[in-house]
């Protein structure tokens, strides 16, 4: 049997007996937002239309697929929701300034020994391709922070309902400030671990550590990882105060 299929048919087995519904809900929501990832892939060899566009619909899609999908729309994913989106929003300029400055854009000249022979002149805009690749790779951790924000500030209102707005965005942060370390090494080794093979091949170029670092190919992960935890951290006051503000205001209409 392939490799691939005994591993989904074990990933699918173990996340229907410990999630149960909801379980099988998150692998069938792995299948779609792979599906919605080819796509917009697809889509982006069109030399008319906008890679970083092209990506912002599919976070937004990818974001409603996890949360609304799997979890069901209810306040606490509503608040993941619209926080995602205005961090990436944020992200989105700090991302563009980056990836045009860095010049992190295009091929560096390691990987360009086997491009001789294709022709380059393909009419796509590398700057705007970097910055999605930066982006699609800071939406899964947003997603989840904003989820780990939103849904315990929602039962600490549910146990507190007489709690006020400060007090509620207070314990948000003090939760995020738990959060931030452990998904920030989480990230940083996820994304070092996938890439220790291009540590080895630059170590077999006999690359120094300076010349590492300057490397397009190195700096250019380096420079996603970095992005991607500064997301995590700005969508920590963000789902936080959007919890605070709508958990408050929710209860004060039902009132």
């Amino acid at each position: 049997m392939n490799v691939l299929v005994l591993l989904s048919i074990i990933l699918f087995v173990l996340m229907t007996l410990i999630g149960g519904k909801k379980g099988v809900k998150t692998f069938i929501a792995l299948f779609l937002n792979f599906g919605v990832l080819l796509i917009t892939i697809l889509i982006m060899n069109d030399p008319n239309a906008s890679p970083v566009l092209l990506t912002l619909i599919a976070c937004v899609i990818i974001s409603m697929i996890t949360l609304f999908f799997i979890h069901e729309v209810n306040s606490k994913m509503l608040v993941a929701f619209f926080s995602t989106i205005a961090t990436t929003l944020l992200l989105l300029f700090l991302i563009l300034i980056i990836t045009e400055r860095s010049m992190i854009q295009g091929f560096g000249p390691e990987e360009s020994d086997g491009l001789y022979i294709f022709s380059l002149s393909i009419s796509l805009d590398f700057v705007e391709i970097a910055t999605s690749v930066i982006i699609m790779s800071t939406i899964g951790a947003i997603l989840d922070t904003a989820v780990a924000i939103s849904s315990p500030m929602k039962e600490i209102h549910i146990q507190n309902p007489t709690i006020n707005r400060k007090d509620l965005f207070k314990a948000g942060m003090t939760i995020g400030r738990d959060i931030l370390g452990t998904s920030t090494n989480t990230l940083f080794f996820a994304f070092f671990g996938g890439y220790l093979g291009l540590l080895i091949w630059l170590k077999d170029l006999d690359y120094s550590v300076g010349e590492m670092i300057n490397a397009k190919v190195f700096s250019a992960e380096l420079i996603a990882i970095l992005i991607a935890n500064t997301g995590i951290a700005l969508v920590i006051p963000i789902a936080a105060a959007m919890s605070a503000y709508y958990y408050v205001l929710k209860q004060t209409k039902e009132k």
